[in-house]
């Protein structure tokens, strides 16, 4: 694939993601015009549906579809895995569970502007990355097949301390941790969307910035470590970068499936394997998909809102397992 032809590409999806962003709001149980939007000449209660409701909603959903795409895109490319993501690895299981550890508790606390549950789903991501690392280490094996069964043991593992916590919580806070891990957007305001800025584009420059390295390391460990990378110190410094980025979503969304599994993985197939532009592609792919799924979820049930979560996961289901029938037809040829 030449540059010209990458470039046409990524010039159509963000034409295509700018489109999403601008249309999006305009969707819903209340349909509103573009074309008044944008003279200006909205009714007084309009402009509060765009600019208070919808338009904050987008733009939340954009950052974190990119953040988990960004996310599914360095696992990949660390572990060589087209199935690595911030859920196979237990990531997103942690930051699941340091939230429903803060609902079930109780406690009502903000440090630093970040809410005690933003601080308990860091807590979670971080701990989820240094167990799985700790299993491999104690089993003196770090390879990409190890590192990615650990992250699905502690992911299960996870999962079922959450059920235990659901089992013991009162109806309320069993509502609310339901209803949080199946993911979703709803905001009033813009302070969602102020907390999620600063870690989507730190994470999107760091990734940048590494992507010359994530592409020897994609291309094999021998390779990389012939041209001087430390595969070991990147490994552990982009686990716990991405870590960090997934907790910041996961606490205030609630864990979306599948987003950093299927983004990376048809971008590679338009864009071709090279970090270096895949990372912007994902970045506004992730971001646009995640949108689009969100209007879906507040369309399809009109006036009930299903949460985002659950159309993402009907969609990675299906996904998941031409994935897998398109592997092993690469094997078997």
């Amino acid at each position: 694939m030449n540059y010209g032809s990458r470039a046409l590409r990524f010039g159509i999806l963000l034409v295509l993601s700018l489109c999403v962003i601008v249309l999006a709001p305009m969707w819903g149980a209340v349909d509103i015009s573009v074309v008044d939007m944008l003279r200006g000449d909205l009714p007084a209660g309009q402009e509060k549906i765009i600019y208070e409701l919808r338009l904050p909603r987008v733009l939340l959903a954009f950052l974190a579809g990119a953040t988990l795409a960004l996310s599914g895109l360095v696992f990949q490319s660390l572990l060589r895995n087209p199935l690595a993501t911030p859920f196979t690895l237990g990531v997103a299981s942690g930051a699941s569970l340091g939230s429903a550890i803060f609902i079930q508790t109780g406690l009502t606390l903000t440090f630093l502007g970040l809410s005690g549950a933003t601080w308990f789903a860091f807590a979670g991501a971080v701990g989820a990355t240094a167990l799985v690392y700790s299993i491999a280490m104690a089993l003196k094996r770090r390879d990409n097949v190890t590192l990615l069964l650990a992250g699905v043991a502690v992911s299960f593992f996870f999962s079922s301390v959450i059920l235990f916590l659901q089992y013991l919580a009162d109806f309320t806070a069993v509502f609310k941790m339901l209803r949080w891990i199946m993911g979703g957007l709803e905001v009033v305001g813009y302070a969602e969307v102020a907390r999620i800025l600063p870690f989507t584009l730190i994470g999107a420059g760091l990734i940048m910035w590494k992507s010359p390295e994530l592409n020897l390391i994609s291309s094999g460990e021998d390779m990389a470590h012939s041209r001087g990378v430390n595969v070991a110190r990147v490994r552990r410094s982009m686990f716990l970068g991405i870590s960090i980025l997934v907790g910041a979503v996961v606490s205030l969304t609630g864990p979306i499936a599948f987003v950093g599994m299927m983004v990376p993985h048809i971008c590679r197939l338009i864009f071709g394997a090279d970090n270096r532009i895949l990372t912007p592609a994902s970045f506004f792919a992730g971001g646009a998909f995640l949108v689009i799924c969100d209007s879906v979820s507040r369309l399809i049930l009109t006036p009930i809102e299903l949460p985002v979560g659950i159309v993402t996961s009907l969609l990675g289901g299906p996904f998941f397992l031409w994935l897998l029938i398109r592997s092993r037809q690469s094997v078997s040829l």
